[in-house]
């Protein structure tokens, strides 16, 4: 049987013998690698994997000549449907692809979003883009939030991502953000220096973990401070999910409007500091632009630098700072 086989059929596996007190979910994980380990556990939970007959806990160890009997539920369809959906483009060759990605606008397929993504768009448009090690990823090296906006690299070949892909994975790619944040910080510049991990009891979010979280560093700058506010440039040396909102957060400037990490709505008259009146927020997500991407271009091998102009709902909040906020 091809291990990777996707099937509605019961299937029976015998342990070899050098399997020894190894995780049952992390077995399978590997003889079905097609399914993640999150579905492996959930579907053993669900009761439809037993060993020697009994159901069992993903935390249970094997041993040899145990019989596992299990039924694996069809993959959901990993196939990318081409949808005509906007793109900004800011450069575009036989190798890569930039664009200044859009608020509210995913990167690619993931849980509960398989339409409408960056990739969807990309597909679209493009003829070919790299396969890459992930079907639901082509063409993607790196990420930006939802709601972040800027530049984006995307490669049309599976050389130009390794090339691109090698580059961000040994730091050697700059990258530039502008963002709007609540106060100003005491150093005019510094280094942030603290290891990110999984959030101890919220599951989507991040926070700061001495112990056991990853090298996380972040370069900021203020570039214009307002009462109350500063617009910032930040030059993230790692690339950790969500890296720089908990960065800003952690050393108590929230970055506007970014509600999971301490950001606020800000509203016309609050920064007019008038009467409070019915006002649509001056910003509905957080004022994270990606501004500018420097790397070394997969086929000249040249170093390129791209720039994505200030978005409009970040520009107006700036505009409206430098009206009722200058120091």
């Amino acid at each position: 049987m091809d291990d990777q086989e996707s099937t509605l059929e019961p299937m029976t596996l015998r342990v070899g013998d050098a399997i020894q007190e190894r995780r049952i979910d992390k077995y399978l994980h590997g003889r079905f690698s097609n399914y993640s380990r999150v579905m492996i556990q959930n579907i053993i939970r669900a009761g439809a994997v037993t060993v020697n007959g009994k159901p069992v806990r993903p935390s249970f160890r094997l041993s040899p000549n145990d019989t596992i009997d299990l039924t694996l539920p069809e993959l959901p369809s990993r196939e990318i449907l081409p949808e005509d959906i906007p793109l900004d483009i800011l450069h575009e060759d036989d190798d890569i692809i930039v664009v200044n990605k859009q608020a509210d606008l995913i990167v690619h397929p993931a849980r509960g979003y398989t339409h409408g993504t960056l990739v969807n768009a990309l597909a679209h448009h493009c003829e070919q883009l790299s396969e890459g090690s992930d079907p639901a990823r082509p063409g993607i090296v790196h990420r930006l939030d939802r709601n972040t906006t800027g530049v984006i690299v995307v490669a049309k070949n599976d050389t130009a991502q390794w090339k691109i892909a090698t580059q961000f994975e040994y730091r050697k790619v700059e990258k530039q953000y502008l963002a709007v944040v609540h106060g100003t910080p005491e150093l005019h510049g510094d280094r942030i220096n603290a290891p990110l991990g999984v959030h101890p009891r919220i599951r989507e979010r991040y926070s700061v973990r001495p112990e056991t979280g990853k090298e996380a560093v972040t370069i900021y700058e203020v570039l214009e401070p307002f009462r109350g506010f500063s617009l910032i440039v930040l030059r993230p040396q790692t690339g950790r999910t969500h890296q720089i909102r908990v960065h800003m957060s952690y050393i108590k400037h929230p970055i506007v409007a970014d509600d999971m990490y301490g950001g606020k709505l800000v509203y016309p008259w609050q920064l007019a500091d008038a009467e409070a009146v019915p006002e649509e927020p001056v910003i509905k997500r957080c004022a994270l632009h990606a501004w500018k991407l420097k790397f070394t271009h997969p086929s000249t091998e040249q170093p390129v630098e791209f720039e994505a102009p200030m978005p409009a709902d970040m520009q107006h909040l700036l505009d409206l700072l430098r009206q009722y906020r200058r120091n």
